[in-house]
């Protein structure tokens, strides 16, 4: 039983027993994710003290300027993903094909992957605005012993063993699921400690709030229009409250404390979205789906999708249940 104030630490060494085949390594990767983000966190809250702002002089494999910072997240989850040893290879929102690990023995014995945007909505951290990491983990399907292959990152989001966010906003807090709900912990910055602060978060069926891009109105196909549209109307409790920070970590962090939903479409610029499956809507999707809320890309569940390449995009609707359905009603 969740207990408030309780420390990451003893939490998962608590629940162990949700981790099905593991004999550790889960506990142990998903300690590794909480010390990087520590490291991250005390970077992102020197932004503006030290030169880690503005772009890196790079393109990413999105096609997008990296950040400075982006490419530290990036550096710093790998390399304490590696460094420890627990998993057996990462695929990363930054880099264009997926990295294979292997221990000092050369055995590629370990059993995870790990799938993950280091530093989602990093354009705003130039403007002091919340920033966050997703990441996503999934037991590989090749041959223990083997090298990793792309199959082993190209499964449903119904496969994945764990995933989740951290949002370092006015507080840094880390949002996890194994499949058994949602938990959120607080980072007390001055022991560098994360305590239980939201057991058992659960998405309000209904919301208020919708979240979208409305600058990109025009492009949107007519049933998100509808749908909008719909949010506006004056009757059975609406109009809802327009909220849209443009980090989806706290975007959807919102939501999910206080009801809403959150659309980013295809549209006429970008013919499958923006969002890419495997390292933002999947891990989304699970822990939205564990906390009582769906996801969908407007027609279907986004955690049954096959995906078919590492940086696939595709449309996301996700929140408070009966919001996302309705939002499909009009999809169709």
């Amino acid at each position: 039983m969740a207990k408030k104030n309780q420390t990451l630490g003893e939490f998962i060494i608590e629940n162990q027993a949700d981790f099905q085949y593991s004999s550790g390594e889960l506990s142990r990767l998903i300690n590794s994710i909480r010390l990087a983000a520590k490291v991250v966190n005390h970077e992102v809250n020197k932004a503006g003290l030290v030169d880690i702002t503005g772009a890196a002089g790079e393109v990413n494999i999105q096609g997008e300027d990296q950040q400075k910072l982006d490419v530290y997240a990036n550096d710093k989850f790998i390399q304490t993903l590696t460094n420890r040893e627990i998993v057996c290879g990462i695929a990363s929102e930054e880099n264009d094909d997926f990295i294979t690990i292997c221990g000092q023995k050369q055995d590629h014995n370990n059993k995870y992957v790990v799938l993950i945007d280091p530093l989602d909505g990093s354009s705003n951290i130039d403007v002091n605005v919340s920033v966050g990491t997703i990441f996503s983990i999934y037991r590989r399907i090749t041959p223990m012993g083997s090298p990793v292959t792309i199959d082993d990152f190209l499964q449903e989001g119904n496969q994945q063993v764990a995933a989740g966010y951290i949002v370092y906003g006015t507080s840094t807090m880390l949002v996890y699921t194994t499949g058994h709900g949602v938990n959120g912990f607080t980072l007390n910055p001055a022991i560098g400690t994360y305590y239980l602060s939201h057991p058992n978060m659960q998405f309000p069926e209904d919301g208020n709030i919708y979240s979208i891009n409305e600058g990109n109105y025009n492009h949107f196909p007519q049933g998100v229009k509808d749908y909008i549209k719909y949010c506006q109307n004056q009757e059975d409790g609406r109009p809802y409250t327009a909220r849209y920070i443009g980090s989806l970590v706290s975007d959807i962090h919102r939501n999910m404390i206080k009801g809403g939903i959150y659309i980013y479409p295809k549209s006429s610029t970008s013919s499958n979205g923006k969002l890419r499956l495997l390292y933002e809507c999947n891990p989304m999707a699970f822990i939205v789906e564990q906390a009582g809320g769906k996801a969908s890309d407007g027609h279907q569940r986004i955690m049954d999708l096959k995906p078919t390449e590492l940086h696939q995009r595709v449309p996301f609707f996700c929140g408070s249940k009966n919001m996302v359905e309705k939002a499909e009603e009009f999809m169709k």
